[in-house]
């Protein structure tokens, strides 16, 4: 990658090595434009706190801050909390956040904002992870989402990268709905890539062996196809 400069653009796969990303309006946008969430934004630190309309639901994203979970999504009566990390994909991210109105009953753009219904354990076998008792991982074995032994208010999922062991890319608490876990999952195995400027990838996955970079610029026909042709040309020789 020594010919893209920091500031270029360039697709990137498996989603859980390309890092979060700059597109943080697509977590929090929606559910003020769309669903009339309120929102309050401290200019002094970036914070944005993004309520429901009823109360219960809550968003809070501090994209100033370096460590630690910068954004979480907390529900009231009953409790329950997901936490995200600056290493998880804001795709994944903006997937569980633009599902939270559907949880109120909320069904406007149902059609554009899916929840899946499926099974954590399909949609690792869609994805091609492998389901090992409570742990599903990654092909490549850098990615796993755990089930740890549920109790009350505990962390009941937990998505790790081995790159990033003292932070974990994701936690879900106990009675987070199993839905918001897969739309969550889903995004982070999905085999499609995500734009980042090289700059916004992290140094493991631009020197790195298992993941995939293709110049969005210089795509010879057009960025996607140009990608699709080099995992296809990737597990061809890996055969």
């Amino acid at each position: 990658m020594s010919e893209i400069g920091l500031d270029d653009r360039v697709l990137v796969s498996p989603r859980y090595m390309a890092g979060a990303g700059d597109r943080i309006a697509d977590v929090l946008g929606p559910l003020v434009r769309l669903f009339d969430w309120q929102h309050r934004q401290d200019a002094a630190t970036g914070r944005v706190q993004v309520d429901s309309p009823d109360g219960s639901l809550f968003v809070d994203f501090a994209p100033m801050q370096r460590s630690g979970m910068w954004c979480t999504v907390s529900h009231h009566e009953p409790y329950w909390q997901a936490a995200f990390s600056r290493q998880a994909p804001l795709e994944a991210v903006a997937a569980v956040a633009q599902a939270l109105p559907q949880l109120l009953g909320d069904t406007r753009h149902i059609e554009q904002i899916p929840l899946t219904d499926q099974p954590l354990e399909k949609l690792a076998a869609l994805h091609g992870w492998t389901v090992e008792g409570t742990v599903i991982t990654s092909p490549d074995w850098y990615c796993q989402l755990a089930r740890t032994p549920q109790d009350d208010h505990a962390i009941t999922w937990r998505v790790h990268h081995a790159f990033f062991e003292d932070q974990p890319l994701a936690t879900f608490t106990c009675d987070v709905p199993e839905r918001l876990v897969g739309n969550f999952f889903t995004h982070l195995a999905s085999t499609a890539p995500v734009e980042r400027a090289v700059a916004d990838v992290p140094i493991h996955t631009r020197y790195g062996h298992s993941d995939l970079m293709t110049p969005v610029r210089h795509a010879v026909i057009n960025p996607h196809t140009d990608h699709a042709l080099a995992q296809l040309t990737r597990a061809m020789k890996r055969r």
